[in-house]
């Protein structure tokens, strides 16, 4: 766990917080006698982890939160269910993290978190007065978790960055997501990175981002997206003028695609970054691309030197 004060003055970190290693000495079966088949099948009981709230309760200016479910350098010791992220984790952590009012950043990063837990998670953020940054990276979230990403972005009126990189979304996810973000007048970061939104998620977003005027940094890559998001990405580029970071790596854009982003970039002043690697797009329109880019980067830095 990772934890700073509000003022940001100094943190704490803990490395990690062993659940207690069964006794091997309570008349368990010899090593040989023992099969190692229950711990790669994953068919161990679950074992709950730490309960937070013990501390998150003494900590009332607690305001960023870094937790990662798992086991360092377990060893001989391993099992499957010490890496588990339970039902009872869950339960615990979000009944914590809703009491702990300063709370302005949480990340639960690879905690192999599901849809019913994360959906736990969000339900008791929804009315959180402080929570600023949320991220659910590398977990197991998937169309349902979208859904109830789009219901925080509707009702939160604070929160900034959300992410959810690696994970399993889809175009249903997306959409929930993009139909939130239309209305949502407070996000500047969004990371949809190594998801399966595909061209109808992306088009979703895409229509999203013709809307907002205060997202500043979006990353779509390596979700599948293809020629006719670039069309729909080039529009936004045309008509956007906030967004000024754009990730859009490891997609099948092409070279038409590339074109029409070319186009669609001509008369747009603001955007500093896009990344457009392992796109099959030509090397023309990336060369014609990073020129405007940085045409935009130099009007900047010359603006703020005045």
């Amino acid at each position: 766990a990772v934890v700073s004060t509000q003022s940001g003055h100094y943190g704490r970190g803990i490395r990690q917080l062993l659940p207690q290693i069964k006794d091997v000495s309570s008349g368990l079966p010899q090593e040989d006698e023992v099969s190692d088949q229950g711990s790669d099948n994953g068919t161990d009981d679950s074992l709950d982890h730490f309960d937070f709230g013990l501390i998150i309760n003494k900590l009332p200016n607690l305001a960023e939160l870094s937790i990662t479910y798992g086991v360092r350098n377990c060893g001989m010791n391993f099992e499957w269910s010490l890496f588990e992220f339970t039902q009872k984790d869950c339960s615990l952590l979000a009944k914590a993290v809703k009491s702990c009012t300063h709370l302005q950043i949480l990340r639960l990063q690879r905690c192999q978190i599901e849809d019913e837990k994360a959906r736990l998670i969000i339900s008791h953020l929804l009315d959180h007065p402080g929570l600023r940054v949320l991220d659910l990276s590398h977990n197991r979230i998937g169309d349902k978790t979208g859904r109830a990403v789009g219901k925080l972005l509707s009702v939160n009126k604070i929160l900034e960055e959300v992410n959810l990189c690696d994970n399993t979304i889809q175009a249903e996810g997306a959409s929930a997501i993009a139909f939130s973000l239309k209305k949502n007048s407070t996000l500047q970061t969004l990371n949809l990175k190594l998801n399966r939104i595909g061209d109808e998620g992306g088009r979703n977003i895409c229509q999203a981002l013709m809307k907002t005027s205060t997202l500043l940094h979006i990353d779509l890559s390596s979700n599948g997206l293809g020629e006719h998001v670039a069309a729909n990405l080039a529009e936004v580029l045309s008509h956007n003028q906030s967004l000024e970071h754009i990730i859009i790596s490891c997609n099948k854009l092409g070279v038409a695609g590339g074109r029409v982003l070319q186009e669609g970039l001509e008369n747009n002043r603001v955007l500093k970054t896009f990344d457009l690697r392992l796109t099959e797009i030509s090397q023309q329109s990336e060369h014609s691309i990073m020129n405007v880019i940085k045409s935009n980067k130099e009007k900047d830095n010359n603006s703020i030197s005045v």
